[in-house]
């Protein structure tokens, strides 16, 4: 058995803290939410840990996809640092959840073959997995057509997955049960990964893996329903039969026709009485989605005042780490479009009470 406890996460504990130290404080992101414009944003943002991913970069190159795209390469780094400090036993997790890039990476690049568009179009659409990806995402791209972009995937782990889905895609000419199982398949792997943990880290990464998990699954099923008009026979065969907080019952009641906000209300009864959220789930869907995000946010930074020799650490401090890139996508693409604080602040999850100030 692998180390684990204090002997195995020692060094990637005091690894984790100092990159844990790094990230944004309150005051930047009072500074960030008050940049003029998309340009002093990218002044202010090369004064942080962010800087180094930004500084090669001529100033014509940074328009706001460039920027995020460059960006991202500060948690391809991190991940790339922890896998190799992290106790071996967790490492398939790691991975699996660094792979959860991989398969947004592999969705573009089909999106990008179905549409036509060119690779330089695609290219800085994608997450910067460097040697990590196991497909030639150019290739793909500049192929014919789906089925040709999918022969590219053989002897990956993606192939047979896809292979299985073409039947529909062709049938329907549409990417949808493509990107489902993948979204399945990826998933189901993770949990497999999580249960083969010891007794801790299965706990700590249940609650971590599990809340990103649950709020995956609970939004899927209410967007096929609320969106889509799927049947209850398909929302049951799109979803996970598993999770964290979010049962199979909890899944198949909303399938069924059940009301998700009696769900929501039990699981978080913190949004029990938000009745302007729950009331109207045709419209507030992204808001209930976000609402579950900062949710994953809070129980991440709880993992790092609890016990810190555990499989928590390094996850929450990855996650975290992805949340904080997704509010600074947010203020890059805001800023850039001269929209005042009052109508993006809502969509932050870490820089919302600072924004909120200036609305």
């Amino acid at each position: 058995m692998c180390a684990s406890g204090v002997a195995g996460y020692a060094a990637v504990n005091a690894q984790v803290r100092a990159m844990y130290s790094n990230m944004l404080p309150p005051e930047s992101w009072e500074k960030l939410c008050e940049a003029s414009d998309f340009n002093n944003l990218m002044v202010i943002l090369k004064n942080t840990a962010y800087g180094p991913c930004l500084t090669s970069l001529e100033e014509k190159e940074l328009t706001p996809r460039r920027a995020v795209f460059e960006i991202k390469k500060h948690l391809a780094n991190a991940y790339t640092t922890l896998s190799y400090l992290v106790p071996r036993h967790i490492r398939p997790l790691i991975t699996q959840l660094y792979r959860s890039y991989e398969i947004d990476n592999l969705k573009a690049v089909l999106r990008g073959v179905m549409l036509g568009e060119s690779w330089q179009t695609v290219r800085f659409t994608l997450f910067p997995l460097g040697d990590f990806t196991v497909f030639p995402a150019q290739a793909m791209t500049e192929s014919k057509s789906v089925e040709s972009a999918v022969e590219f995937l053989r002897g990956t782990p993606y192939y047979s997955t896809l292979s299985h889905a073409m039947e529909r895609f062709n049938s329907e000419q549409s990417l949808f049960p493509l990107e489902v199982a993948l979204d399945l398949d990826h998933w189901r792997e993770m949990w497999r990964d999580i249960n083969r943990l010891d007794t801790n880290d299965r706990k700590q990464a249940l609650r971590l893996v599990g809340s990103i998990l649950d709020k995956n699954n609970l939004t899927w099923a209410m967007r096929y329903r609320v969106y889509h008009n799927l049947s209850e026979e398909e929302i049951i065969n799109y979803t996970l039969p598993f999770g964290y907080r979010v049962k199979d019952e909890d899944i198949r009641t909303i399938a069924a026709g059940g009301d998700p906000a009696h769900i929501i209300a039990r699981i978080y009864p913190s949004l029990a009485n938000n009745s302007s959220l729950l009331g109207n789930l045709d419209k507030s869907l992204p808001e209930v989605e976000l609402q579950l995000q900062r949710f994953t946010l809070h129980e991440c930074q709880e993992a790092f005042s609890g016990y810190p020799f555990n499989a928590g650490i390094p996850i929450a401090f990855l996650v975290l780490t992805e949340l904080e890139i997704q509010d600074l996508t947010v203020l890059m693409e805001a800023k850039s479009m001269q929209i005042p604080a009052d109508r993006f602040s809502r969509y932050l999850l870490f820089g919302c009470r600072q924004a909120d100030k200036l609305a």
